[in-house]
C-alpha cells in the first residue's frame, strides 16, 4: 500500500492575513479556493507547495468545527493531515482499520471517481486524518480538493520546494504514533523520545508536547531552496525563530537545505 501526504490544513481566525503571511514569507502562491467548505461554515484558500498542498480554513460563522479547533488549541494552528492513497481497495482499508479500533468517521463522501474518509480528531488525538482517493490515480497532477487540474501554473519552487514530514504533538509521542501508525500499518520507529512513521513521501514525527497548547498538529518539515530569503521576509513580519524555523498561523515551520 501507498499513501502519499498530499495536503495539510491549517485552521486561522482571519484566512487573508495568513495567506499573504505564507505568500510572502514562503514564496508560494494561492491557487485555488472551494466553495464547497461554505457548507461548513468556513472559508479557504490553498496554495500549492511542490506538487502538494497547504490549505487554511477559517470560521465565517459561529459554532462550527473549526471555531471549535481554535479555541481548544488557544488559537491558529494545524488542523488536518491529508493523504491520497494509491486505489479505492487501499482507502477503504485504512478505514476499516480505523473503525476496528473504534476511531470514528468525522465525515465521508463517496462520489463515481472520489471517495473522502476523514478521522475524528478526539480519537486521533493531534489531528484529523484523512485518507482521499480519486480515479486519477496520480499523485503528482490531479488533486479533487484543489480543483482537480489547473493549479500547475502557480507551483513556484524558488524558496520552498515541498513536504518532508509533519510534526504532531502529545502528552504521549509513543501511544500517539502507534494509534497513527495501527490506522495506517506503518510500524513507528524509535528516536530517542520522538518517534516517526514512513509514508511515500513524508514522514510523520511524533513528539512530546511543550508549548502549553496539548495535542495537535505544531509543525512542518520543508525542503527549501532559498533559506536567506524566507528568513529575511520572516524578520519583517516577526515570524522568525531561528535560522533553522518560521513560525506562521501558529506552526512550526522547519526549513531544511
Amino acid at each position: 500500500m501507498s499513501i502519499q501526504l498530499r495536503q495539510i490544513c491549517l485552521v486561522a481566525r482571519d484566512l487573508a492575513p495568513v495567506i499573504n503571511e505564507l505568500e510572502t514569507i514562503l514564496g508560494i502562491s494561492r491557487c485555488y479556493v472551494d466553495p464547497g467548505v461554505a457548507a461548513f461554515g468556513l472559508e479557504n484558500t490553498l496554495l500549492p507547495v511542490g506538487r502538494n498542498f497547504l490549505e487554511v480554513v477559517a470560521p465565517t460563522e459561529g459554532g462550527t468545527a473549526g471555531g471549535r479547533y481554535l479555541d481548544r488549541r488557544q488559537g491558529d494552528g494545524g488542523y488536518m493531515v491529508i493523504c491520497q492513497a494509491d486505489s479505492k481497495e487501499n482507502q477503504q482499508i485504512v478505514r476499516s482499520r480505523a473503525l476496528e479500533r473504534d476511531i470514528r468517521i468525522a465525515m465521508e463522501s463517496e462520489r463515481a471517481s472520489w471517495n473522502i474518509c476523514q478521522l475524528h480528531p478526539r480519537d486521533m488525538i493531534a489531528a484529523f486524518l484523512e485518507i482521499d482517493w480519486d480515479s486519477h490515480d496520480d499523485f503528482r497532477g490531479n488533486w479533487e480538493p484543489a480543483g482537480g487540474v489547473g493549479w500547475e501554473d502557480k507551483v513556484k519552487q524558488d524558496w520552498t520546494v515541498d513536504y518532508l514530514g509533519v510534526e504532531l504533538q502529545g502528552e504521549d509521542p509513543l501511544a500517539l504514533a502507534e494509534i497513527w501508525g495501527a490506522v495506517l500499518d506503518v510500524e513507528p520507529e524509535n528516536h530517542g523520545d520522538n518517534y516517526t512513521l514512513s509514508l511515500n513521501n513524508v514522514s510523520l514525527r511524533f513528539v512530546r508536547e511543550q508549548d502549553g497548547r496539548g495535542a495537535g498538529l505544531g509543525g512542518v518539515d520543508l525542503k527549501v531552496a532559498d533559506r536567506d530569503s524566507i528568513l529575511a521576509q520572516a524578520r519583517l513580519r516577526n515570524a522568525y525563530v531561528s535560522d533553522d524555523r518560521v513560525d506562521i498561523c501558529g506552526t512550526r515551520f522547519y526549513l531544511h537545505d
